[in-house]
């Protein structure tokens, strides 16, 4: 017999049966056999090859499956090696600036707006958001019950957020203001609408020459009518409501005109709203408000010459200011800054930009439809840089 052939087919036992080899034998994976094994043995007879010839494979089958486990074990390790190292890496963005409430030396304090003003997602690893609202609250707490804090500069940059916590905010500086302290506003590349409600109360509104701000209004978003669209697709739509108001808003029914007066009117009272806070922050007249917030926006240089900022500058402008104003040449700066600085937070933002973009039309307009069903009134500017 070819001597090739008899490494894998067996000579006969004793009954005529030759046994094949499927792929390496023992010998050549270890140099010998397990001892008091024999070659052939749990072959399983006739088993795989018919009659007459067998296959040398139940006890090799056994160490191939083996073989085959470990690579999904190994993979199961690293997925949760990766796993638990994402969380720990959130955590350490979440809780960059839980020290602070700590800091006992005489410091001003340097506070980050930085995205969206949104109570959506707050705290989530996953969204890979600049902005978490519940942070900026804490870090505002903090500072108000630190009586080693001497001063408090927002650095603004944002277009805007929700009417809500935006308000928050707000609240929570003129909480601040009570305790005699300085407040600065250090406007970044934009401050627009509720970036600028929030620096209303400031003592000093200090903006880079190349901000944009001002947009002073207040919006609900674009509301879409769809149902003609439907109707050439032959799509019927049946919405069962307890008053005829209740689905106002609705992508698939054409808006009546008192549904149009009901939104209309919750826009006339947040922007009521606004612009009494401005007038008030800025010590302006009302009807001098109104006639500047119509929802324009303002480079740096429009708004110095309208009276809706104090000073061209930088927040380090800002800083030197209100050390020298307030003699606090002594202090340190304390800067708090949200970062989400999480493995997933990115990993899952990428992907969500790939879907996106991969998206077709109608895709893409069915999700605008069904972000339609939440349409929060807002202070937020359409326009990014």
């Amino acid at each position: 017999m070819d001597e090739k052939k008899k490494g894998i087919i067996s000579e006969p036992d004793e009954n005529g049966i030759r046994y094949y080899t499927i792929g390496k034998s023992q010998e050549e994976r270890t140099g010998e056999l397990p001892e008091g094994e024999e070659m052939g043995q749990k072959s399983g007879g006739t088993e795989a090859g018919g009659e007459g010839a067998g296959v040398r494979g139940g006890m090799y089958g056994g160490k191939l499956k083996t073989v085959r486990k470990k690579p999904l074990i190994i993979f199961g390790c690293i997925l949760l090696g990766v796993i638990l190292l994402g969380v720990a890496c959130s955590r350490l963005g979440h809780d960059s600036s839980s020290e602070y409430a700590g800091l006992k030396d005489d410091h001003i304090s340097v506070l980050y707006i930085n995205g969206t003003i949104s109570g959506e997602d707050s705290g989530d690893s996953f969204s890979g958001s600049t902005y978490n609202h519940k942070w900026v609250l804490d870090r505002l707490d903090d500072v108000i019950n630190n009586p080693d804090n001497k001063g408090l500069i927002l650095f603004v940059n944002t277009p805007g957020g929700g009417v809500y916590e935006t308000d928050e905010i707000y609240y929570k500086l003129l909480e601040y203001k009570e305790t005699g302290r300085p407040l600065y506003s250090a406007m970044g590349s934009m401050a627009a609408s509720g970036g600028y409600y929030i620096s209303a109360p400031a003592d000093k509104i200090i903006a880079n020459r190349n901000c944009w701000t001002g947009s002073i209004g207040v919006t609900i978003g674009t509301l879409f009518d769809v149902s003609e669209l439907l109707d050439q697709y032959g799509i019927k739509t049946v919405t069962i409501t307890s008053g005829k108001n209740k689905a106002m808003g609705s992508s698939v029914e054409p808006m009546t005109e008192e549904q149009k007066e009901i939104f209309q009117s919750l826009v006339d009272e947040a922007y009521e709203q606004f612009t009494s806070i401005v007038a008030e922050g800025r010590n302006m007249s009302l009807k001098k408000v109104k006639k500047l917030a119509d929802g324009r926006i303002y480079t740096a240089k429009q708004a110095l010459n309208n009276g809706l900022i104090d000073q061209i500058g930088t927040l380090d402008d800002a800083v030197a200011d209100m050390k020298k104003t307030y003699g606090l040449e002594g202090c340190q700066l304390s800067e708090m800054q949200y970062t989400d600085s999480s493995l997933f937070s990115s990993l899952f933002q990428k992907l969500a930009s790939v879907q996106k973009r991969n998206q077709s039309d109608v895709a893409a307009l069915l999700e605008l439809m069904n972000d339609q069903g939440n349409v929060p009134i807002s202070y937020m500017s359409e326009l990014r840089k």
